[in-house]
């Protein structure tokens, strides 16, 4: 499957979520409204909402759901729209942290409105979202959003706190991942689950399938920093370098290559210097540290298929699957 035959699989329900999506952004506070819609106008693949979908189809939403379950008719689509709101207030508050000027090709929203309106606006889509996913009445999605908001609230200030240091090493940096990344997604395929009325086995089975999904994309994302076309991307080579942060290509390098590799890569992340592009990606290269980080990821992604196991063969399954090699084969 590509990643259109997955669109196409669940589109009547896409359709509905980007729907509940222009339907919330209203706000009467016009800046709110303006900054919201440009937003939400830049795209993006979606991937987060999508897996709400999916999950909740493959465990047979809505004919599953259990008797006193939520499940009505759209929580599925309101849930989906609850995750990319949070996703999208992250990435408000990332880019004020980060400095950064642009996303997905076009200029950020601080760049244009400054970092006061960005953070508030965030704040907005955050707790617009959690007016949302009152509505489906069930303390348990609650309580799988307001913990993940919360893990990923402390995986931000740990890469906060990570920037600039280059003595983290792969655990501490793959604990930011699961925490910022990967718990989102984790969030997302737990909700698909708990709506659809799924047994707890499933339900657990597809929230590590959400872990190792937003694990291997990550990884992948670090990869793609240091080796992709920035007209596909959106974002300049070697941002991640630029803002100081020790992400896995960068840990590999010091890791396995000399003592100078080693210094130039750590004096590079104590600078946040990408005039070291360059000589630091000629050390990655040469220590193999790209195709460590993607093998790192292609495991991630084989795990997260052994965890569809539990769900019954589906086109929803095999969509799921899908999202495994498409995360790992992108190159933007």
């Amino acid at each position: 499957m590509t990643l259109d035959d997955v669109r196409r699989l669940i589109a009547d329900d896409f359709a509905a979520v980007d729907r509940a999506i222009q339907d919330e952004l209203k706000s009467e506070v016009a800046l709110i409204d303006q900054m919201g819609h440009y937003i939400v106008a830049g795209g993006g693949k979606r991937l987060r909402p999508m897996v709400v979908l999916l999950a909740a189809r493959a465990c047979g939403y809505p004919s599953k759901a259990k008797r006193g379950a939520p499940g009505g008719s759209q929580d599925h689509v309101r849930l989906a729209a609850v995750v990319e709101f949070i996703h999208t207030a992250t990435l408000l508050h990332d880019d004020v942290v980060d400095g950064s000027s642009r996303r997905r090709g076009r200029d950020t929203a601080n760049t244009l409105w400054g970092n006061s309106a960005s953070v508030l606006t965030g704040d907005f889509l955050y707790s617009r979202a959690f007016q949302m996913m009152v509505r489906p009445g069930s303390m348990r999605v609650m309580e799988i959003m307001a913990d993940a908001t919360n893990t990923i609230a402390e995986g931000e200030v740990l890469q906060l706190l990570n920037c600039h240091d280059p003595a983290v090493d792969e655990a501490n940096y793959l604990e930011v991942i699961r925490r910022k990344t990967a718990t989102l997604f984790a969030a997302g395929t737990r909700l698909g689950a708990v709506i659809a009325g799924a047994e707890p086995a499933r339900e657990q089975a597809l929230a590590e399938y959400g872990q190792l999904l937003g694990t291997a994309f990550q990884l992948i994302d670090d990869v793609l920093d240091y080796e992709a076309d920035p007209a596909e991307t959106g974002k300049d080579l070697g941002d991640d370098l630029a803002e100081g942060k020790p992400t896995l290509p960068l840990i590999r390098a010091m890791q396995v290559g000399s003592a100078e590799q080693r210094a130039l890569v750590a004096q590079a992340i104590v600078d946040g210097d990408r005039g070291a592009l360059d000589a630091v990606l000629a050390v990655v290269r040469s220590t193999d540290a790209l195709a460590h980080t993607h093998a790192a990821a292609q495991r991630a992604a084989a795990s997260a298929r052994v965890a569809l196991e539990v769900l019954p063969q589906s086109d929803e399954r095999r969509a799921l699957e899908a999202l495994t090699h498409l995360a790992v084969e992108r190159r933007a």
